[in-house]
């Protein structure tokens, strides 16, 4: 059973990684109609797919444990950029997000003993360091690009093998 304290927090996460889909598929339709950045729209489309199957497996575990799991309300999120560097800054700034509400969770499962929970949220804590690294990698790359067209071009066409070279299991 879960204590009132951790079913908020869990539901919470629940909301962050909504709304991680959420962005993520607003970065996906910014970049479909952007000239040449289909290969970017796909790996957005495919991050927020993978962050909504985040979202359903907390929402199954909360529920297995006795909780109930919130279908959160979200806000719009933001829906145009000023750029594609701009966008991958806010892409990493958002998994760090993630990465430390996770851990508060982590931290509050070991408060509370909940070692059930602890099992259960050390899937998300690997995950993370693996969307933290993804996130790195590519503003890395973007970095080293800068405004070359054709490095934007390559960019574009690669950025695929990142997701299936980091053996994604969603």
């Amino acid at each position: 059973m879960l204590s009132e304290s951790m079913l908020a927090s869990l539901n919470n996460q629940v909301k962050l990684e909504a709304a991680s889909s959420q962005a993520y598929l607003a970065m996906a339709s910014w970049c479909e109609i952007q000239p040449g950045y289909d290969g970017i729209a796909e790996y957005f489309f495919q991050q927020s797919e993978e962050e909504r199957v985040h979202m359903l497996k907390l929402m199954r575990f909360i529920n297995e444990r006795g909780g109930f799991a919130l279908v959160p309300a979200l806000e719009q999120p933001i829906v145009t950029f000023k750029g594609l560097k701009s966008m991958f800054e806010d892409f990493l700034k958002h998994e760090m997000t993630v990465s430390n509400s996770i851990n508060e969770l982590v931290d509050l499962t070991l408060r509370e003993k909940d070692y059930a929970t602890h099992n259960f949220l050390q899937w998300y804590v690997s995950e993370q360091i693996e969307e933290e690294k993804n996130a790195r990698i590519l503003n890395d790359k973007l970095e080293m690009i800068g405004e070359d067209k054709s490095g934007l071009y390559l960019f574009d066409r690669d950025i695929l093998n990142t997701r299936n070279n980091a053996g994604k299991k969603g």
